[in-house]
């Protein structure tokens, strides 16, 4: 049942109004006061949120608010329109709730920050870009809202632009979207040349219509932006160097919204992925090997930041695998989830950081448990959560993912994920133990850890009770609240029948792997009857494999960045200077020379102008005497 309404528009209107607010008299007025406009206008957009949520989730109505029509060229209409289904709403309540948990917690993480009113007008800028992504009910308006959270994301990444590390990593991440989203932005031309339309419905209906390998390529096409957005094999080198930008920011956009949006819009465009088959595939194997190779990764790092980072990446890959094998509601059921905990684990290294003098390397940590208590049982929760520990929302979630893939014809593919499974919950606790655990390895007499103040704290709780009971929303597995709730936008999907041995065996056996991460984290970081150093020592280049990042930025410098800039550098030698520069200047030399020349005809002096001007005047009446004599006929 569909349903007309006015208010859907308050969602993204009051986030945009503090954005603008903020950003036009924040330097010479509201200054450190900017929060008092955004955490009310993103407080607004959460409670409207809730409101469109409660009869779409609960009575499976379908929320419209038609705005303007943006582009009337003949047939071909391109409607601003706000649509809120089942899957739409899962989405505004994870990103306005956690928008607004971030906001709060940047008021103490922030606020004496000299740009702090520029900073909370990107995020609620953010948030508008994200929810009208989220409401769009057409290709284009999708499109162009998926563009805004990229600019949202440079802008936020760089927000300590004159830190060099901050610029290049803002340039990195917006370069590198640009890949996915040219794949992306064809996908949507080729859907427009091909139907004719670009509104969803018409699409999905018109799909039949299509040949295999016209839907195929629109498939691929299209999930080429999600791997720039979402982080996948081969582009996720862009998320781990995002982490220069602040910490709330890698809360809200690199963990639990922008880079779902990938993860969205394949979910939204189920119908032309499920009519090619070949393009399931490569999303489920892309997905298994970003969870797997990330996992490795983040195994091996040391700042506490980006073992949380790629750790994201992996679990974004959990999510790929589930959408390519077809375990459409576990892949929103993970991201739901996903949202809590990821966000809690960031918010907690940020808390971190505040104590510690902006310290990033778990190195120098350590014994932090004793003097922040709250930040370290928050942390651990957010920490199990990720590792899947029974009976955290990340069990659940990710449980049902292997199971899908195991049922839905890929074993293969669901071992991978119990692997990269052990390797999350490895390093998972391995941050907890060199982080809170242990001797303290800096000079307390220097630093003085404490928890952080409220605005801080009460995020942190708020996110690590998600974590506790976000998971119970789908229990029992495969028929709990949120696969009904998310039951009418995958109706046409086809629901495999899953034996209650094969959810038992998953869950002992994940649980099983998750545990033996655990002790070996704690056998290596705690007892120390496993050393680190020698196991490292003993794996050799394999651990320098994982180390480096699998040297995916290495060989990218070596074969596509230093060939483009030295291709760039003799385009600007050959072409631009000694081509373009040189015809402009060579233009400007002859005609200077010209100008040399009859320049010596300006002596200055009289009796050469005379002789001049009578040589002339005898040359005219010559000719005019040749031309009108009968002499010369």
């Amino acid at each position: 049942m569909e349903r007309t309404v006015w208010w859907l528009v308050v969602i993204p209107l009051a986030p945009l109004l503090a954005a603008l607010l903020n950003f036009l008299f924040g330097k010479w007025w509201i200054r450190q006061r900017a929060h008092w406009l955004a955490v009310p206008a993103v407080a607004l957009s959460f409670l409207v949120s809730l409101l469109a949520a409660a009869p779409v989730l609960g009575g499976h109505e379908t929320l419209r608010q038609p705005l303007y029509t943006w582009i009337a060229a003949g047939d071909f209409h391109v409607p601003v329109e706000l649509v809120v289904d089942e899957l739409t709403a899962v989405m505004l309540l994870v990103v306005t709730g956690v928008s607004l948990l971030v906001h709060i917690y940047s008021i103490g993480y922030m606020q004496h920050d000299p740009a702090y009113y520029r900073f909370i007008a990107w995020l609620p800028l953010f948030v508008f870009s994200m929810v009208m992504l989220v409401l769009a009910s057409n290709f284009l308006v999708l499109f162009v809202f998926w563009e805004a959270v990229g600019l949202c994301s440079y802008l936020l990444i760089g927000f300590w632009f004159r830190r060099r590390s901050a610029a290049e990593a803002a340039k990195k991440a917006f370069v590198v979207n640009r890949i996915g989203d040219f794949g992306f932005a064809l996908g949507v031309m080729l859907i427009f040349t091909t139907l004719g339309t670009l509104d969803y419905e018409a699409v999905f209906r018109a799909i039949p219509e299509l040949s295999s390998g016209t839907v195929t390529a629109i498939a691929l096409l299209l999930f080429t932006g999600a791997v720039g957005k979402s982080a996948q094999l081969p582009l996720f080198v862009w998320l781990p160097d995002a982490m220069e930008g602040p910490t709330p920011v890698s809360a809200l956009i690199h963990a639990a919204t922008m880079v779902t949006a990938g993860i969205f819009m394949v979910a939204r465009a189920h119908p032309i992925f499920l009519a090619a088959p070949t393009a399931m595939w490569v999303v489920a194997t892309i997905g298994a090997l970003t969870a797997f190779v990330a996992a490795t990764i983040a195994t091996t790092q040391f700042d506490i930041k980006r073992v949380i980072a790629y750790s994201t990446v992996s679990q974004l890959g959990y999510m790929a695998m589930a959408l390519g094998v077809g375990a459409w509601i576990p892949a929103i059921f993970h991201l739901f989830t996903h949202a809590f905990f990821k966000a809690l684990l960031f918010l907690g290294s940020g808390s971190v950081m505040h104590a510690l003098h902006d310290e990033l390397d778990m190195r120098r940590m350590g014994g932090l448990k004793r003097w922040m208590p709250l930040t370290y049982w928050t942390f651990v929760t957010g920490a199990a959560a990720n590792a899947g520990i029974v009976p955290l929302a990340g069990f659940w979630s990710k449980d049902e993912i292997l199971v899908g893939a195991w049922v839905g014809g890929a074993p293969l593919l669901a071992l991978l994920g119990l692997v990269a499974a052990f390797f999350t919950s490895l390093y998972m606790f391995r941050a907890v133990f060199l982080t809170f655990h242990g001797e303290p390895r800096f000079d307390p007499h220097e630093l003085h850890p404490h928890d952080p103040p409220a605005t801080m704290a009460v995020p942190l709780v708020v996110l690590a009770v998600g974590a506790l009971l976000a998971g119970f929303a789908g229990v029992p597995p495969e028929n709990g609240w949120i696969h009904h709730a998310l039951e009418p936008v995958f109706e046409a999907v086809e629901h495999h029948t899953v034996p209650l041995g094969i959810t038992v065996g998953f869950a002992v056996i994940s649980t099983i792997v998750a545990l033996g991460g655990l002790w070996v984290a704690y056998a290596a970081y705690v007892s120390g009857s496993i050393a680190p150093a020698r196991v490292a020592e003993r794996l050799g280049w394999l651990y320098r494999l994982a180390a480096n990042g699998w040297y995916f930025d290495v060989l990218y410098q070596r074969f596509i960045v230093r060939p483009l800039e030295a291709f760039a550098e003799w385009l600007w030698r050959t072409v631009d200077v000694g081509i373009i520069d040189g015809a402009v200047n060579g233009l400007a030399r002859a005609v200077a020379a010209l100008a040399q020349l009859w320049r010596r005809l300006q002596t200055g002096l009289v009796a050469n102008y005379a002789l001049v001007i009578a040589l002339a005047t005898v040359i005219l009446v010559g000719v005019s005497l040749v031309m009108g004599s009968t002499l010369f006929r």
